[in-house]
């Protein structure tokens, strides 16, 4: 069972670091680059949602600079730890 959790939670891991690179590029609509970055943000919106909430952007200079994915990807990372 503890496996099982572990190897999904390295599953989570690797599509919120995709979801990271990929806000890096711009996306072309219709494409499927597209199609694949829907779908990795449907998946993880709903964890990056609540956090995103929760703590607000660091602001930098006139840019904010979202921490929710570092928080996760951290979080997750103590997750494996334990199991």
């Amino acid at each position: 069972m503890l496996t099982l959790v572990h190897d999904a939670l390295w599953l989570y891991f690797i599509v919120m670091f995709a979801r990271v690179i990929l806000s890096w590029f711009p996306i072309t609509p219709g494409t499927t680059m597209a199609t694949v970055s829907g779908f990795i943000y449907s998946v993880t919106e709903p964890v990056l949602g609540p956090v995103r909430k929760a703590l607000p952007p660091l602001s930098v200079g006139s840019m904010g600079f979202d921490l929710s994915p570092i928080l996760v990807l951290v979080a997750i990372q103590i997750l494996v730890s334990l199991t």
